[in-house]
């Protein structure tokens, strides 16, 4: 028996060897694999799916922009886009019932658009451009396992094709990319459920929508209504993305099929039911439970988690891709510091923790309240006071990494904020219970699946 199992350890293929090895080629992973690549290491990124392929996010926010440009690949994404100049936020409760908001009155006036794009083509955009930094791109190929060393000198990872043949790698440094999925959140046990949000989606895409008139016809539109919101993104081809966001105890109510259930639940809102009169659902519709969660750690000895892989809230403000390429920019910076000069590896990733996590802290703010009687009142009415409109601007434009000083008068706005509630007190009280009973935890993958299911 030893005999034989030697033999077959002899003729096993050899553990093929690169500096740093990436979990998922999304935006985040495809992002840091161009970077790492063009800085010579030796790079490869393992993608379980092959492009192009379905994802949602399909909002761009215009700090994503100079990112496209510093890839080397604006010009290839303008052409697959609509122009985004703006957000619409549509309320039940307010009169006038709709606020736009202009990109280009934020604090920078040096970002004043951004795109809708197509997942499939925006994303395929950028894998294929660290392929060409001279990544070496794998898909259809799924993580199995990864094996961190003792001494964290690096790490082996498994991976299985689609043909079923598996093979190894031994990487100096793991990037985990893997958006939903968080490999290295679930091996480590770090990902929790976000108990302060957690919601649920349904989605489609539609052709015929009516969309705005001239410069606005790209802008996204947020929906309100008794149950979340909704999500109304044009796209250059001329189909909208379409999506609701719920609490969990609304999609536990469903008791018919997932595609009539979604049409209903459209038709809870008016004003985006009238916007689809003469629109064709042209994708299945999809659901996906328990959307809100966050890894304890963003990073290790020789891993980091990016993006999604690390935490994701709500898409309300779009920050999805933004968060991801910025945190493949600065994961670039940190993989190489830690490669090229290890003494300063503890400080570069203390560096890449604090701005791994801004993102999600400084949207989450407002995530959180974002249904919130008084938050809507302040979307619905907004006004310049110190600067804080530009500032809350700024924040949705993605603009949080940079020198721009909103910081201050976003502390303005929030005290505007807790000023309201308290005014509004019993309003207030009434919306924190409703809050806190809207996101108690369900079952929210047997609501998705549907009655009867097993």
């Amino acid at each position: 028996m030893v005999e034989q199992h030697s033999s077959a350890a002899a003729t096993a293929p050899p553990a093929r060897e690169c500096d740093v090895l990436i979990i998922g080629g999304g935006p985040a992973g495809a992002t840091a694999g161009a970077l790492l690549a063009q800085r010579g290491h030796q790079v490869t990124v393992l993608e379980k799916a092959h492009h192009p392929r379905f994802h949602i996010g399909e909002s761009l926010l215009p700090a994503n922009l100079p990112l496209l440009d510093k890839l080397g690949v604006a010009d290839a994404v303008r052409a697959v886009s609509i122009e985004k100049w703006g957000a619409e936020f549509v309320s039940p409760w307010h009169a006038p019932s709709s606020q736009t908001f202009q990109f280009a009155e934020a604090w920078d006036k040096s970002m004043p658009h951004s795109y809708e794009v197509r997942r499939s083509e925006f994303d395929d955009i950028l894998i294929r451009n660290a392929a060409r930094k001279g990544a070496e791109v794998i898909e259809g190929c799924r993580v199995q396992a990864v094996a961190f060393d003792a001494d964290h000198r690096g790490a082996t990872v498994e991976a299985q094709h689609d043909n079923g043949r598996r093979q190894t790698w031994r990487a100096r440094f793991v990037l985990d990319a893997s958006g939903r999925d968080t490999f290295l959140g679930k091996k480590f046990d770090t990902k929790r459920r976000n108990p302060k949000h957690n919601s649920a989606a349904l989605y489609a895409h539609f052709s015929g929508a009516r969309r705005q008139p001239g410069k606005a016809a790209g802008n996204i539109t947020v929906f309100w209504f008794e149950h979340g919101w909704f999500w109304f993104i044009p796209l250059a081809d001329g189909a909208t993305s379409v999506g609701a966001v719920v609490w969990p105890y609304y999609l536990k109510t469903r008791d018919k099929p997932l595609d009539d259930f979604f049409l209903d639940t459209i038709a809870l809102c008016p004003a985006l039911a009238g916007r689809l009169v003469e629109a064709a659902r042209v994708t299945p519709v999809e659901a996906t439970g328990n959307f809100s969660y966050a890894c304890d750690q963003t990073h290790g000895p020789n891993y980091l988690l990016l993006g999604d892989a690390f935490a994701f809230i709500d898409p309300v403000f779009s920050s999805g891709v933004m968060l991801a390429m910025q945190n493949g920019f600065c994961a670039a910076d940190t993989v190489d510091v830690c490669l090229r000069e290890p003494a300063r590896a503890r400080a570069a990733l203390k560096h890449f923790d604090r701005q791994a996590r801004l993102g999600p802290k400084e949207f989450s703010w407002f995530i959180y309240r974002v249904t919130n009687p008084s938050m809507r009142d302040l979307f619905m009415g907004p006004r310049n006071v110190l600067r804080v409109k530009e500032a809350l601007l700024s924040m949705l434009a993605g603009d949080i990494f940079g020198k721009t000083p909103i910081w201050g008068s976003l502390l303005v706005l929030k005290g505007i904020y807790y000023a309201a509630c308290a005014r509004h007190f019993k309003r207030s009280w009434q919306a924190l219970r409703r809050r806190r009973a809207n996101i108690r935890t369900l079952d929210e993958a047997a609501a998705v699946a549907g009655p009867g299911t097993p």
